[in-house]
Parts: C-alpha cells; structure tokens; sequence
C-alpha cells in the first residue's frame, strides 16, 4: 500500500490517479494515524513552502513524515514536496523550518539570460547517479514537466540523481538511501514520469534490507 499525504495539495488527485495507473494501491493520509502501516510513502506539493509546512504541522503530518522516513521504507517527494525534505526556504523570506533530512536551503530562480520564471513546461534532466532505482529505464537527456519558480540547493553534491539547465543548473532529483526525491511532476511527465512512478512501485514491493 502507498500512502498518499494529503495535506491539500493540488496536485494530488493527479498523481492518486498516475498512481493508481500502473497499479499502486493507493491510500490518502490526512493525519498521521496509521501512515507507519503503508509500505511507501508519497508527499506531493504545489504552491508555497510555508503552506506545505504548516498545512503538516496542522494536520499532524510532519513529525509523522519524518518517522516514516527515518523507518527506510520508499519514500518519494514531488516538486514542494521535495523542497520541504530541506532545512529552510528563501521564499516570501520563510521562517518555517522544513523537515531537514538534506541540509541546504530552498532558492529562487536568478533569471538570468532573460528566461522567465517560474519556469513551466518540459525540460531535460542529466543523470548524475546513473545507479539511481528511481531512473531505471530512463534514458538520459529524457523530457519532464515543471512548474516551479523555486528549487533546492543541497549542500551535499553526493545526493543529487539529476540535474537540470534553466539559466543555470540546479539538482531536478535527488537520492539517498531511502529517500527519493524530483522537483519535476512525474504524474504530468507521461511514458517518462510513468516509468518514474513504476519504479518507486517496484521499490515499495521489495522486501526491506536484512528481512
């Protein structure tokens, strides 16, 4: 079973429904009851950092996210649900704390060589873990969707799955242990995000480390 974190964000149903496509069994959190029973763990986001957080915060989904992560089951954060697995955010001068499992902050887009922001539309994204579980099938240079104005800077090069060029190259994906993460929308990304989602899939059906 996959716990889908339903804090509100807008893009839910449409990964729910991505999910549910290449047969996830998919369950909707809106509290922590209970989220430690699920076999992996899906925490989507649009919008603003400070609304991811506290919107948690409110629903007693943080501190329950962070035990989930911390149990090595799959976890997979999508777009500000990756921004929020970071120390902090630049955005709107945020003084919410995110969940701080990588260390680094959250910063805007530059703008440089006159290309707009937020960026939104299909980008490629460079391999940077070849190894990476989440990738596998995924050809380099392939296309996906973003919306984002916003983007991690992990302070750890080592963690980072993929990278990504608007103005300048920023980490699209990151990976360590079992924490996945994509600033990018698989659910929007077609055969490519699919994939994407089939993996993670795969990943919550192995048998854990040591069983």
């Amino acid at each position: 079973m996959i716990a889908l974190i339903d804090y509100g964000a807008g893009n839910l149903h449409s990964v729910e429904k991505a999910l549910r496509f290449v047969g996830a069994d998919v369950r909707r959190f809106v509290s922590g009851d209970g989220l430690e029973e699920a076999d992996a763990a899906v925490l989507p986001g649009v919008g603003a950092f400070d609304d991811c957080i506290h919107a948690l915060n409110r629903q007693a989904l943080l501190e329950a996210t962070a035990r989930f992560i911390r149990s090595g089951k799959p976890f997979l954060g999508i777009c500000v649900g990756y921004q929020a697995l970071f120390e902090r955010s630049e955005e709107f001068n945020s003084c919410a704390a995110g969940l701080g499992v990588f260390r680094g902050s959250v910063v805007r887009f530059s703008g440089k060589d006159g290309l707009k922001v937020p960026q939104i539309g299909w980008n490629q994204i460079e391999m940077a873990k070849t190894d990476c579980p989440l990738f596998r099938g995924v050809p380099d240079k392939s296309y996906v969707y973003f919306v984002h104005s916003f983007h991690p800077q992990p302070e750890d090069d080592s963690i980072v799955a993929t990278r990504t060029e608007y103005g300048e190259r920023f980490a699209s994906a990151v990976w360590h242990e079992n924490v996945y993460a994509t600033q990018f929308h698989p659910e929007k990304s077609q055969r490519v995000g699919l994939q994407i989602l089939r993996n993670f899939i795969n990943l919550a059906e192995q048998p854990p480390a040591g069983s």
